[in-house]
């Protein structure tokens, strides 16, 4: 009996010492079941922000095409204004940040799939591709930077030659009103006539002419009184009324380059031929009455 109640005893020890093992086996799978999950949802979700970050390295190489155009489109057009090249230089800077907080990114998902049992050959790849990828871009950020130095620096010599050649164009303009005038002003001095319409005392009086007895009425040379005299054009000059019924000519005009009419009873002197009526001077004296 008591041989009978041993046995049990220890079959049920036997019995419950399995259980026990048997549950830490279990627990200890579940464990590692869990641990499992936890990686594999960590590696799906580094997974898909690794591949989030494909997209935003690839709509980075869009935006520095973009740029690239902008800044061929600029050079053909003759260079971008002052606001479009703070525009362009403000979103070189937005990339170059772009770049840098992606870099940091990869180098974090990195580590975290390094660490991890589940990371594959492919994610490996992915990540060179990608390290690759935000190089590049930077490498051409930085030459899009010295592009637009060297734009802005040509632009500069082009304002510049532009600022230079206006000055001269200023100059030139200058030189040339200035010629023209005095082709006008000599143009008009060659033009300039002066008439004197006066009795035989008025003109006397302002020694213009000379009279004694028995001698012939003689112009007189030298400093007679010029402000007897009226201005005029040779080239607008057509006819002189004389307001007299009497009046002759005194001045060495030629005879055949004017006639003198009846206009209303009034004397008109009037000029047929004015190169030949001021070829031998530019003076004319017409004495009335």
């Amino acid at each position: 009996m008591k041989k009978t109640l041993l046995a049990g005893l220890g079959a049920l020890l036997a019995l419950s010492a399995c259980n026990q093992k048997n549950e830490t086996e279990e627990a200890h799978k579940q464990a590692i079941a869990d641990a499992s999950k936890v990686e594999l949802q960590n590696a799906v979700a580094d997974r898909d922000q690794l591949f989030l970050l494909v997209n935003e390295i690839s709509q980075g190489m869009d935006q520095i095409k973009d740029l690239e155009n902008i800044l061929t489109v600029n050079a053909n057009a003759g260079g971008e204004t002052p606001s479009q090249r703070e525009q362009i230089q403000a979103d070189i800077a937005s990339i170059q940040k772009a770049l840098q907080e992606r870099r940091e990114k990869l180098a974090e998902l990195e580590k975290k799939l390094n660490n991890s049992t589940l990371t594959n050959n492919n994610l490996r790849s992915t990540i060179a591709t990608l390290r690759n990828q935000i190089d590049t871009q930077s490498n051409e950020i930085e030459s899009l930077k010295t592009n637009l130095t060297a734009a802005k620096a040509r632009i500069g010599e082009l304002n510049t030659a532009v600022d230079s050649l206006n000055t001269t164009v200023t100059t030139v303009t200058a030189q040339k009103d200035e010629a023209e005038q005095q082709s006008v002003d000599l143009a008009n001095e060659l033009n300039t006539c002066f008439y004197a319409v006066g009795s035989k005392k008025e003109l006397k009086d302002n020694e213009i002419i000379e009279t004694g007895f028995l001698r012939k009425t003689k112009i007189m040379e030298g400093d007679f009184d010029r402000n007897f005299f009226t201005t005029a054009d040779k080239r607008t000059l057509t006819t002189i009324p004389l307001h007299s019924d009497k009046a002759k000519v005194l001045t060495n005009q030629p005879e055949s380059s004017y006639v003198i009419e009846d206009v209303d009873g009034q004397k008109v002197l009037r000029i047929t031929n004015p190169a030949s009526f001021w070829s031998l001077s530019n003076y004319l004296v017409v004495q009335i009455n």
